[in-house]
């Protein structure tokens, strides 16, 4: 019902039920980016790739209007570059941006960790402690992927070490484009191990507390990790 000025009444509003459909299309949405982020990341959507519409819209089962806003969201990442008029492709790796982005990464990171040194709990510890393990076990069973995938999880857990919000969303935005350099990165040779040793010597530096060592270490880490992506890109 409405009120004498033709507004609708409290009650009215709320009869009106949620926008059901709009929350539903932003979910697809979510899905297909995440789905779409990880073929580019592991190399199955490769750099200068057209992004055919059609065919991905079959292959996730979905419409254009969930799709064309996951590649919004893959633009704002620079996973993608939408074209006008054309297929989006999947954007080329850039050496010097590599260099750039590694080099912000080295600082952000290395200072978190610095600060994880003292504020990371003993609880906290020990779970880095057991991902290192695991870490190190993926390593010798030669299972890239899964390695790649707890390594991220564990350089966001460094980060997070850090209890500063402001840096921790900082860190965030930066991922998507720095993801697909990391898992090319282990393909360089000794890269895997190098980094499985550098992540060894990151969580001792914690356990001993020492900041200082433990922000040099982790920043060392991410710079080798960038230098390696950048001369393959070369």
């Amino acid at each position: 019902m409405s009120n004498a000025t033709g507004s609708p009444t409290a009650s009215d509003m709320a009869e009106t039920p949620p926008p059901q459909r709009r929350v539903q299309s932003r979910s697809l949405a979510q899905e297909a980016y995440q789905i779409l982020q990880r073929m580019i990341v592991h190399g199955e959507l490769a750099p200068g790739k057209r992004i055919v519409e059609p065919e991905l819209c079959e292959q996730l089962d979905i419409s254009r209007t969930p799709l064309r806003e996951a590649l919004r969201m893959l633009a704002s990442d620079r996973l993608v570059t939408i074209r006008h008029n054309r297929n989006a492709v999947v954007t080329l790796i850039d050496s010097q941006e590599l260099q750039h982005l590694f080099e912000a990464e080295a600082g952000i990171e290395g200072f978190a960790a610095g600060l994880a040194a003292s504020r990371l709990t003993n609880t906290e510890l020990k779970r880095l402690e057991t991902l290192q393990e695991r870490l190190e076990k993926l390593h010798v069973q030669g299972d890239q992927t899964g390695y790649f995938e707890l390594n991220q999880r564990i350089h966001a857990l460094l980060v997070a070490g850090a209890k500063n919000p402001v840096l921790e969303e900082t860190h965030r935005r930066l991922l998507g484009r720095l993801e697909r350099a990391r898992y090319l990165a282990l393909n360089s040779i000794g890269r895997w191990q190098e980094s499985t040793e550098e992540h060894r010597a990151i969580l001792e530096a914690l356990k001993a507390r020492d900041g200082e060592q433990a922000q040099r270490l982790l920043s060392d880490h991410v710079r080798h990790t960038g230098e390696a992506i950048t001369n393959s890109a070369r």
